[in-house]
């Protein structure tokens, strides 16, 4: 249980909230929200201790651990991967270090004896015996094998850290838990299994999640926070019903006309119909009561704003779109990225491309992009297909003194007003399309490479990871533009909202050939038959 009371936090002039008075109560998730900048990770770190906040007090239940998922993955390097998950419970391992440090004197003291007695007393209370046992599982379900368990964290990949890091914070089942990005770096399967994880949390556990992944915290929360109008409010619910319920107050807002009894009227008809839905989720009962006590006086519109994402096409497509034949791609080391891959895509299919290995999509996209020479194979784009690419590496487009407008005008016909208004379009102020592109930030440069795309009017769109670097806006109005978009579109994504939102067929890239289904995503990777199959295409 984490207690906040007159919480208010300001850097300089900037207040970003204050008079915040909030019990996070035991047996929640809360999903944390607002737009970039709002204070979504100071909060966090005000109530892991890292900032102090301008006034107020922070509290945690009697006796309760707090357990944080920590951003510098340097910080445990000259430690092994055991021992940085186990100093997640840090009064455990002070009884270990006490212990080894005891037991390792060649003559015991009466009173070293009786220390000694004592430590073992509090180190099976605190589950000691099984300790490395639940470390190890915790790794391997998140994709750390065990011949890393004894390296130093010094000799792991970035990605690598991130999983070690997740399983230190989850360790030991803390009271409370604080979870910012958590699932940054890892894969749609061990995403999955975080979600699973979560929606089982003991009833004494309370967490707080950061996320940019829709699904992840539509699935695990059981009410939101959100930052806006410099206040921290909670909402029941998750972030699809702020969402729309926010929404719904919006067009509600725009309508002069709706007498406020109609208003009531359409947002408790809004708030039963989710409520209903909620029945099929993980976090059901606790959703479920809290959706029917809320007042619909707390609904209202946000102050968010969302970019303006709009695809067109400038020809109709044929329908010849692509053909692959016997397609294959090999890195510089020898590993396979993907063999024999044969497909032909058809008018009005929009395609994930998944795979173990990401570098597998990305290959996939340069080669058809005519940026990387295959292995093996050819393929061949019908004569009407116009493409746009958003590559997951734009390092190359930004290395330029150009600022946005004159940057942005290389890549379409059109004035510098056409120009501006795409940038404003993408919510770029009016000052800041001065800058130059090599000083943006990675989210601001997706946007310009977004509002480049929007200028070519093709008629498939070709997009590797689009959502990197996006915050939830951004996400969010992208992600309906594509489902509206008429054209084809072929992408590989992290996002499972986004991914389920927009795939009419999946493929799998493996060494040994292709999947290739036409069904949704969510279909796709809960079929047991097609698991075993998945599996075998990989050994």
């Amino acid at each position: 249980m984490i207690t906040l009371s007159n919480i208010a936090i300001q850097f300089g002039k900037r207040v970003l909230y204050k008079d915040v008075n909030i019990k996070f109560t035991r047996g929640n998730i809360y999903g944390v929200i607002g737009a970039n900048g709002a204070g979504k990770s100071t909060l966090l770190k005000a109530i892991s201790g890292e900032l102090e906040p301008n006034k107020g007090t922070i509290e945690l239940g009697t006796g309760e651990r707090l357990s944080v998922l920590e951003q510098d993955h340097f910080k445990y390097d000259s430690f092994n991967v055991m021992d940085t998950v186990l100093m997640g419970h840090s009064k455990l391992w002070d009884n270990m270090k006490e212990r080894e440090a005891l037991y390792a004197k060649e003559e015991m003291s009466e009173e070293d004896g009786n220390r000694a007695a004592d430590l073992e007393l509090k180190f099976a209370e605190m589950n000691g015996w099984e300790a490395e046992s639940e470390a190890a599982q915790l790794l391997q379900h998140l994709g750390i094998n065990e011949d890393l368990h004894t390296k130093e964290m010094a000799q792991l990949s970035n990605n690598e850290k991130v999983r070690v890091m997740l399983a230190k914070a989850l360790f030991g089942k803390p009271e409370n838990l604080l979870l910012d990005e958590p699932t940054n770096d890892l894969d749609l399967d061990t995403v999955e299994w975080l979600e699973d994880y979560l929606a089982d949390i003991d009833d004494n556990q309370t967490v707080l999640v950061v996320s940019h992944d829709r699904h992840f915290l539509d699935t695990v929360s059981t009410q939101t926070i959100d930052i806006d109008f410099g206040k921290v409010t909670v909402f029941a619910g998750n972030y699809s019903f702020w969402y729309e319920s926010s929404q719904l107050a919006l067009r509600q807002a725009q309508n002069q006309k709706l007498k406020a009894e109609e208003k009531k009227k359409q947002l408790e008809e809004f708030i039963r119909r989710f409520s209903a839905n909620v029945a099929k989720s993980k976090q059901t009962t606790s959703r479920k009561k809290m959706l029917e006590r809320l007042n619909v006086e707390e609904i209202r519109p946000s102050s968010r704003k969302y970019p303006g994402i709009i695809f067109q096409m400038e020809r109709e497509p044929g329908n010849q779109i692509l053909q692959v034949n016997d397609l294959k791609a090999v890195e510089p080391d020898g590993t396979v990225l993907f063999d024999h891959v044969d497909l032909n895509i058809e008018k009005g299919q929009k395609v994930v491309f998944i795979s173990h290995n990401p570098k597998a999509m990305t290959a996939f996209f340069e080669i058809i992009n005519g940026n990387r020479t295959p292995d093996a194979g050819q393929y061949n784009w019908g004569v009407t297909i116009t493409t746009a690419y958003l590559p997951l590496d734009n390092t190359e487009y930004f290395s330029s003194e150009l600022n946005l407008v004159d940057w942005l005008s290389q890549y379409g016909p059109g004035n510098e007003v056409v120009m501006k208004g795409y940038l404003g379009r993408m919510l770029f102020r009016q000052e800041e399309v001065e800058k130059q592109v090599k000083i943006l930030s990675g989210g601001e440069k997706m946007r310009c490479m977004i509002a480049r795309m929007q200028l070519q009017n093709a008629n498939c769109l070709i997009l590797d990871t689009p959502t990197n670097h996006l915050d939830l806006e951004s996400i969010q109005a992208f992600n309906n533009n594509l489902i509206s978009f008429k054209g084809n579109i072929l992408f590989s994504s992290h996002d499972h909202a986004f991914i389920d939102s927009i795939a009419n067929r999946v493929i799998e890239l493996t060494p040994k050939g292709t999947i290739d289904k036409l069904m949704p995503y969510d279909e796709y990777i809960h079929d047991d038959k097609l698991k075993e199959k998945r599996n075998a295409m990989y050994q």
